[in-house]
C-alpha cells in the first residue's frame, strides 16, 4: 500500500509524507537518457566569444575537458593563440578572430564554422566606459554597447540558424544592472538591456534556449580598467561585504554557464552568481 499524508500546522506550515509498506515500490530517481544527453558535452561543438581570457577561458577549459569541440573567438589573435598554447594545443580547441560588433565579420564567422550546438559570449569592451558623466567619452560608451548588446544580437541573428534545435545561446550581463554605482551608468544600462534582449530572444528563437548569467564582482583582467592599481584593494573590500566571504572566480561563472548549456528546461532566465551581492 502506498500513499501520501498531509499535515498542516498553523505555526510552521504544511508538510507531505510518503507512506509505504515493504511491498510498496516508488520510482527510482535515475536520470533519463534525455537528461544525460543534455548534460553530456562530448562531441558537441561550442563557440565561446571572449574565450581568450577570464570567464570565457575558464569555460573553454571546462568544455574541452568534457569532450566538446570548442572555438574560442575574439579580436586579438595573439591572445587567442596564447590561450590555446596554455591549454597544450589540444585538438578539440580552435581559434577564430572576429569583432562581434561588425556584422560582416559575424556572418563570415558562422559561414566558416558551420553547425553548432551552443553559442556563448562573455565579451565586453569596458575600456573608457566606466566614468563619471562629465568624463564620459561617448565613443567609449558606444564600444561598450556594441560589444555587449549589439554583439550578442548579431550572434543570435547569424548564429541561431546554425544551432541545433536543442542548442542554446548564453550571454553575460552583470550585477551593475541591480547594484549600480557612480561611474557605472553605461555598464548598468547595457547589462539591463542585455537581459531584456535575452527574454525576447528566448521567445522568438524557441525551441533554442537563450539565457544570461549575471556575475557579481569577479577577479578577472577587466578590473584593471575599472580600478586600475587599486584592483586588489577594491576586490578585497568587497569580499568583506559579501555573504559568500569572497569575490568570484572565473570558474564560478564558467560552472554557471555550463549549467545553462546543459539544462534543457531553462530559457529566458538570468542566473545570478554574485556571492549574495544583491543582498548588501
Amino acid at each position: 500500500m502506498c500513499g501520501i499524508i498531509g499535515i498542516s500546522d498553523g505555526a510552521i506550515g504544511f508538510f507531505r509524507f510518503l507512506l509505504g509498506t515493504p511491498t510498496c515500490q516508488f520510482p527510482a530517481l535515475v536520470p533519463s537518457k534525455q537528461r544525460q544527453s543534455e548534460m553530456n558535452l562530448s562531441n558537441q561543438k561550442i563557440l565561446i566569444v571572449g574565450g581568450g581570457s577570464g570567464m570565457g577561458l575558464a569555460l573553454a577549459r571546462r568544455c574541452v575537458e568534457a569532450g566538446a569541440t570548442v572555438i574560442i573567438a575574439g579580436r586579438s589573435e595573439a591572445r587567442l593563440r596564447q590561450a590555446r598554447e596554455a591549454f597544450g594545443n589540444p585538438s578539440g580547441l580552435e581559434v577564430a578572430v572576429v569583432d562581434i560588433a561588425r556584422e560582416d565579420q559575424v556572418a563570415a564567422l558562422f559561414a566558416e564554422i558551420g553547425g553548432l550546438d551552443h553559442i556563448v559570449s562573455t565579451a565586453a569592451d569596458i575600456e573608457g566606459a566606466y566614468r563619471l558623466l562629465p568624463e564620459l567619452d561617448l565613443k567609449a560608451a558606444q564600444r561598450m554597447v556594441d560589444s555587449k548588446l549589439f554583439g550578442p544580437l548579431l550572434l543570435a541573428k547569424h548564429g541561431a540558424p546554425r544551432l541545433a534545435a536543442s542548442g542554446s545561446l548564453t550571454f553575460v550581463s552583470g550585477i551593475a544592472a541591480y547594484r549600480p554605482a557612480a561611474r557605472g551608468a553605461v555598464v548598468a544600462a547595457v547589462n539591463a538591456a542585455l537581459e531584456g534582449l535575452v527574454r525576447a530572444l528566448a521567445v522568438e528563437l524557441a525551441p533554442i534556449r537563450v539565457n544570461a548569467v549575471s556575475p557579481g564582482w569577479v577577479d578577472t583582467p577587466i578590473w584593471e580598467f575599472v580600478a586600475g592599481e587599486k584592483k586588489d584593494e577594491t576586490l578585497a573590500a568587497m569580499a568583506k561585504r559579501l555573504p559568500a566571504g569572497r569575490v568570484g572566480r572565473p570558474e564560478d561563472i564558467a560552472d554557471a554557464i555550463r549549467f545553462l548549456i546543459g539544462n534543457g528546461f531553462t530559457t529566458g532566465t538570468t542566473l545570478h552568481v554574485e556571492g549574495g551581492h544583491r543582498l548588501v
